[in-house]
């Protein structure tokens, strides 16, 4: 409703964050000169996959320090220093003089912005996303899968569900959202994505076991939608339904609330949800 706003997507780790990484001071006993142009090449691929992981830590925490990084990525702390400076010099991240911690910087938030104005998926359905939190007054997102993940890729934050969702990143389970399930549904590659990665509990009500999954995947297929009650966040509800591509789920849009208030209003955003899944779907090449 009045003051609803969108907001800037960002991406929440997909499992990188935390792996052990090559530290770059490894002793060899091939000398450079005799190394390979692929050895070489391996080595500098590393490198740039390491600098890569070393971003997606502050998906995470706001500011981090050299030792911080490295006993993430299992790396030296000269490693991590060196990709720091490096990503630095770039405008990947900044470095706060009082503290000595680095924070995302300005240069990552440009290209940030430039994704998102440069998505045409997203173009397409914003204006079904204001029309709906215009016309509801809830929280209203719309998603694409990424592996095991959902990402928020536009959200549109009003009322109760704006002040939850402000807080967290973009980037959740696909196995605790209703967008995640209802994708899951009529995709059967991310169907098999989320089971491989298993169901890690996320809240009190979240899917935990395979056979829970199959038994949900079984019901959103016959309704049509997905529902999660209380599976991300306590005390909040969201109910979602696929936008569908050649008969298969590319994306979804869900409508989030507190539960009390979005079960009372379950079939009028059914319906809302549903046309305009199927006017952002006629757009599509």
């Amino acid at each position: 409703m009045n003051g609803a706003t969108s907001t800037v997507a960002s991406a929440r780790p997909t499992g990188r964050v935390g792996r052990a990484a090559a530290d770059d001071n490894t002793v060899s006993s091939v000398p450079k000169g005799l190394r390979s142009d692929s050895d070489q090449a391996s080595g500098s691929l590393r490198s740039v996959g390491t600098a890569l992981d070393v971003l997606e830590c502050f998906a995470i925490d706001g500011s981090l320090g050299v030792s911080d990084v490295a006993r993430r990525l299992g790396i030296g702390k000269s490693t991590a220093h060196r990709l720091l400076q490096t990503l630095a010099t770039r405008g990947f991240v900044e470095q706060d003089r009082e503290t000595g911690k680095y924070r995302l910087g300005i240069h990552l938030y440009e290209l940030g912005h430039l994704a998102q104005a440069r998505n045409t998926f997203r173009h397409t359905a914003l204006p079904h996303l204001r029309a709906i939190a215009a016309a509801t007054g809830y929280t209203v997102n719309f998603s694409v899968p990424d592996g095991a993940d959902l990402v928020f890729i536009e959200r549109i934050e009003t009322g109760e569900g704006g002040q939850v969702l402000g807080h967290v990143g973009r980037r959740l389970p696909l196995h605790c959202t209703s967008s995640g399930k209802v994708i899951a549904a009529f995709n059967p590659a991310v169907d098999q994505a989320r089971r491989t990665a298993g169901f890690p509990p996320y809240a009190r009500r979240t899917i935990r076991t395979e056979t829970a999954w199959s038994r949900a995947m079984a019901d959103v297929r016959r309704q049509g939608f997905a529902v999660s009650h209380g599976e991300s966040f306590e005390g909040m509800t969201s109910i979602a339904v696929p936008v569908m591509q050649r008969k298969v789920a590319v994306a979804s849009i869900s409508a989030f609330g507190p539960t009390d208030q979005i079960v009372s209003d379950m079939d009028r955003l059914r319906v809302l949800l549903a046309t305009a899944s199927r006017q952002i779907a006629a757009q599509l090449p």
